[in-house]
């Protein structure tokens, strides 16, 4: 009688622990999404030009030309009445409407002459915006400028860079 005991025990307990790992398992679902974003771009439209710029035989200086397209000259530098073309750099970024992004600067670009006989500095680059933009309906401009170093008797002529580059990406 008390085999028959241990046996009901036996497999009471077994049910009981049966239904209790049947309990203690759930299973839960869930789905995946991924949102494609347009790409950020960039676009040029217009390029840096610091325009007319004088200078001094014995004292150099500078023309900072700031991201508005407005120049401040020091030094022996002047800016004559003739201002020919002046304009900070100006770029259309275009991509997913609402989004903020980076702005990437060089940090400095070298002009030369026309002839190969000299070259200039142009460094200090700022932007508008300053560092990071948003995309307001999917589109925003940067403005770049930078300041020009003009060395003392400075060869007359036009002084040219290569293309410089403006970076964004997405934040």
């Amino acid at each position: 009688m008390k085999m028959k005991h241990f046996n009901k025990f036996f497999v009471a307990g077994l049910l009981i622990l049966a239904s209790a790992s049947v309990k203690a398992q759930a299973t839960a679902s869930a789905t995946a999404t991924a949102t494609i974003v347009a790409p950020i771009t960039i676009t040029k439209t217009t390029d840096m030009n610091f325009g007319n710029v004088a200078v001094d035989n014995v004292l150099g200086g500078t023309v900072v030309l700031d991201p508005a397209s407005a120049r401040t000259p020091s030094a022996g530098v002047t800016l004559p009445a003739t201002t020919g073309t002046v304009s900070a750099a100006s770029f259309t970024v275009t991509g997913t409407a609402g989004f903020t992004y980076s702005i990437t600067l060089p940090i400095d670009i070298i002009l030369f002459h026309s002839l190969g006989m000299d070259q200039m500095l142009a460094d200090n680059l700022t932007s508008t915006p300053s560092g990071a933009g948003t995309l307001v309906g999917g589109t925003d401009v940067i403005n770049v400028g930078a300041t020009l170093n003009v060395a003392p008797a400075q060869t007359p002529g036009v002084y040219t860079s290569p293309n410089f580059d403006v970076t964004v990406n997405y934040n």
